[in-house]
């Protein structure tokens, strides 16, 4: 009789499959054009001026004109969507169209992640990369169902995103320690 004790299952090997989801708001597409208009009024100055009163008024209105433009580009850009993944390793957040801010979560930091059904920015303080030490971290593109993952710390971090109950599902999978199968339902 032959010992199969040192046999592999390969069900036991298999890893979660990759999950990845999104959430865009298109409004802040219209912040984005005032960023380009505050840049497009600082070059306008700084190619066709015809100011008489000195170059130090003149210098400080195009440098304001399109470091305000800047700024109001970056963050709108930045958080017009949002990507998340989740696999076996980690939960991954990247935003707008560069991935940048990004924020990477290890499963191992992870403690449990639940389903938010309404995530608005009004709770946050508004769209963005938010912190409030009451609530934790955020990446809040738009009002609507998100997720909040729960740190090993108790530190929390919430995050928008297109069917956030799949993603939690996917999060919830990879918690669980190789070979143990879902609970049965009742």
């Amino acid at each position: 009789m032959t010992d199969r004790s040192h046999d592999t299952n390969p069900a036991a090997e298999h890893k979660p499959a990759v999950w990845t989801g999104r959430a865009t708001n298109r409004m802040q597409w219209l912040l984005a054009l005032a960023g380009a208009a505050c840049m497009a009024l600082g070059i306008e100055l700084a190619v066709d001026s015809a100011w008489t009163s000195g170059i130090a008024p003149l210098l400080m209105s195009v440098i304001g004109c399109v470091a305000a433009g800047l700024f109001i580009l970056y963050g709108t850009l930045a958080f017009v969507h949002v990507a998340v993944k989740v696999d076996s390793d980690c939960v991954e957040v990247r935003c707008g169209h560069i991935g940048l801010p990004r924020r990477r979560i290890p499963l191992e930091h992870v403690v449990g992640a639940e389903f938010a059904p309404q995530v608005t920015p009004r709770q946050w303080g508004g769209w963005g990369y938010r912190w409030r030490p009451e609530q934790g971290t955020a990446v809040v593109v738009r009002r609507g169902e998100g997720i909040i993952v729960t740190l090993g710390d108790g530190r929390t971090f919430t995050v928008t995103v297109d069917d956030a109950e799949a993603a939690v599902r996917a999060i919830r999978d990879g918690l669980r320690p190789a070979g143990t199968s879902k609970p049965a339902e009742a």
